[in-house]
C-alpha cells in the first residue's frame, strides 16, 4: 500500500511540473532588431498536445501565430506581417526552459536572437 501512495504521489508531482513548465500564457520580449529598432512583443501561447497557437502583439499590431509545434522544449512557430503593402513571414525557433523561451527570429536573410520572459 505504501509503494502504491508513494507511485501516486510521484505521478502527482511529475503532472504539476509537467504543467507548470508548460509554454501555455503570456510572455514578454524586449529587443533590438538587427537595423537597431528597440521592439516589445508580447506573445500569448496556448498547447493542445505539440500544437502550437495563439497571437503576438506588437508595435506592428497583433498577429496570429501560423504552424506552431512544441515537442518537448523545442518551439517553432511563424507570424505572417504587412509592411508597407508587402507580406512577409517571420520564423522563430527556440528552446523553452521554465519561465524563459529563448528564440531565434528569421526572415529574408535575416536572423537574431530574442528571450521571451513569462508573465
Amino acid at each position: 500500500m505504501k509503494n502504491i501512495l508513494r507511485t501516486l504521489g510521484l505521478l502527482v508531482v511529475a503532472a504539476t511540473l509537467a504543467l507548470a513548465a508548460g509554454i501555455d500564457g503570456t510572455w514578454k520580449a524586449e529587443f533590438t532588431t538587427p537595423d537597431g529598432t528597440q521592439r516589445n512583443n508580447t506573445y500569448t501561447f496556448k498547447a493542445d498536445g505539440e500544437k502550437l497557437t495563439g497571437k503576438i502583439a506588437s508595435q506592428m499590431g497583433e498577429a496570429e501565430i501560423k504552424n506552431g509545434t512544441v515537442k518537448g522544449d523545442d518551439v517553432n512557430f511563424e507570424v505572417t506581417r504587412k509592411f508597407q503593402d508587402q507580406e512577409f513571414t517571420m520564423k522563430y525557433a527556440g528552446k523553452l526552459s521554465g519561465d524563459e523561451l529563448k528564440l531565434t527570429v528569421s526572415f529574408n536573410e535575416n536572423s537574431f536572437p530574442i528571450v521571451a520572459k513569462r508573465q
